[in-house]
């Protein structure tokens, strides 16, 4: 009797030290999900402005969407997401003698690529562009525009009767190049002349309309070639003022 109440009692103990083991382990497990778990929320928290569910989530404070575009840009076949934003300091407002209370704040643009059910953050330059209340001299200021087309994103200022320009940008090496630049210079319906940039051929066209100084001829135009000089192409990124540019 002794003896059975003995092996009673030792496989007890072993019971009980297996338990407590086993409690100890679960412990341990949940402590270290618990530390996994936090890890997991600070690095979506670290990467939270380069990767959201929705393109809006990426206006930084401070900021507001002015517009939004899509298009494919990196040849994928997903509609990716571009968004021009506008600061929104007061500070930044004026009072105009002819125009009233003017918003000055700076515009920018935000490129994001979409995969998945989700966008990931290409590329932000905040303040690359000027406001839309700048001063236009004897004209108004012109109108700039943003669209995607064919993998290729336009930079588009529109100014009337004075013509356009156009600037041509393509993703490649992580950044958007600059690699085309198009202008119009009119004079209301007449177009004087016009001018092409490849800048990765190096090549410029300048195609001048030899009759603009008589607005009843028909337009005719002298076409030219020449060679630009050689240089690194400009990032998108690295732009700090579109006014500066050209």
């Amino acid at each position: 009797m002794k003896k059975v109440t003995f092996l009673v009692i030792i496989v007890f103990l072993l019971s009980f030290q297996q338990s407590c083991k086993k409690s100890e382990e679960i412990n341990i497990t949940q402590q270290q999900d618990k530390v996994q778990t936090n890890d997991t929320i600070k690095n979506v928290s670290v990467v939270d402005n380069e990767i959201a569910n929705k393109p809006q989530d990426f206006v930084p404070k401070g900021f507001k969407l002015f517009e939004k575009t899509e298009g494919d840009l990196n040849n994928d076949g997903i509609t990716d997401c571009v968004l021009m934003i506008k600061g929104t300091d007061k500070s930044k407002f004026v009072n105009d003698e002819y125009r009233g209370e003017l918003d000055r704040n700076r515009r920018g643009l935000i490129i994001l690529f979409k995969k998945g059910n989700q966008y990931y953050l290409a590329l932000k330059n905040d303040t690359c562009f000027s406001s839309e209340n700048e001063e236009g001299g004897v004209y108004y200021a012109p109108e700039l525009d943003v669209s995607v087309e064919k993998g290729k994103l336009f930079v588009h200022y529109a100014h009337g009767r004075y013509g356009y320009w156009t600037y041509t940008f393509q993703y490649r090496n992580s950044d958007f190049y600059l690699i085309g630049y198009d202008s119009s210079d009119n004079h209301g319906p007449i177009v004087n002349s016009m001018t092409s940039i490849n800048y990765l051929t190096g090549k410029k066209q300048i195609k001048d309309n030899i009759n603009k100084s008589d607005p009843d001829a028909d337009e005719v135009f002298e076409e030219t070639w020449t060679k630009i000089e050689s240089k690194k192409l400009t990032k998108l990124s690295e732009i700090k003022d579109f006014d500066d540019l050209l």
